[in-house]
């Protein structure tokens, strides 16, 4: 028998509360959420706030972008580099992996989906 994850999806925000092209903190229970708007490319994105190479809560505060068509987050203490889809490290060193999670629009309402 396979059991599949079931997400539950809780409302983090509005669009408008979160700048084009930049990222908020949201918090869920005891997580910190990295909820980033990629306004350019039309898309949104969520990671764990905290950047493994520092252990520091200040990833909704890097510099989004993109490498080789890939979206990125850049800490902005180290300057280290993650994907916005997979969370693996980009910076070619073995700082640790990123948790993401689903987002999901509607109606100007920003939803962040939590496995459980």
């Amino acid at each position: 028998m396979i059991q599949e994850n079931v997400i539950t999806w809780f409302l983090a925000c509005r669009t408008t509360d979160v700048p084009e092209n930049g990222g908020v903190c949201v918090k869920y229970h005891d997580e910190q959420i990295a909820l980033f708007n990629f306004s350019r490319r039309g898309e949104w994105y969520a990671t764990q706030n905290m950047c493994p190479h520092r252990m520091q809560m200040a990833l909704s505060r890097g510099m989004i972008g993109a490498q080789n068509n890939e979206p990125k987050v850049a800490c902005p203490f180290h300057k280290k580099t993650f994907s916005l889809t997979t969370g693996k490290c980009l910076s070619g060193d073995d700082c640790g992996d990123l948790k993401t999670y689903p987002v999901k629009v509607e109606n100007d309402l920003v939803y962040i989906g939590i496995e459980e």
